[in-house]
């Protein structure tokens, strides 16, 4: 079954969660957040570039971290759909061998995990912005890596569940 989250509204995407359905949950929920505020990392790097004030060397580091907030922005918005995709097959599994329930608990247990490792990715890229982003957009930054942080957490359970 495929399923895709990353071209429905926000407002369709909400409305979905809130239906007495096993998908989207809070394995989509956790990437969605970690997308929004790897977005907000994107923004904050948009409105710091080309400032007077910049040496070449904080430009080209402030290149590299839109290219590497933008990889993983998309790739979160991809995993919003693969959650549930590797859920769903969790839930179908629970009927078949031992063999097909590890491996649908892995694959389960695989995109959470991936949650994880890029929301720390993501923290690791606010440092240089926190020393040279635009000061106006230090709020949105810290809105970044609370969302991360609960995006991480959230992740981090449903590692635990889904094993």
């Amino acid at each position: 079954m495929t399923i895709n989250f990353k071209n429905k509204t926000l407002q369709a995407y909400l409305e979905e969660l809130s239906q007495k359905r096993p998908v989207p949950g809070g394995g989509s929920v956790a990437a969605y957040t970690a997308a929004m505020a790897v977005g907000l990392i994107s923004m904050v790097t948009q409105y710091s570039l080309g400032r007077q004030s910049n040496t070449k060397a904080v430009e080209k580091r402030l290149k590299e971290i839109l290219k590497q907030s933008e990889v993983m922005r998309l790739r979160l918005l991809e995993l919003t759909s693969l959650d549930s995709e590797a859920y769903l097959k969790l839930v179908q599994a629970r009927v078949l061998d031992n063999q097909a329930k590890k491996k649908a608990a892995r694959e389960a247990r695989d995109v959470p995990q991936e949650i994880c490792k890029l929301c720390y990715k993501a923290v690791c890229l606010t440092q240089s912005l926190a020393q040279y982003g635009n000061p106006y957009l230090m709020s949105d930054l810290e809105v970044s890596l609370e969302l991360l942080i609960a995006a991480f957490y959230g992740a981090r359970v449903m590692v635990r569940v889904n094993s």
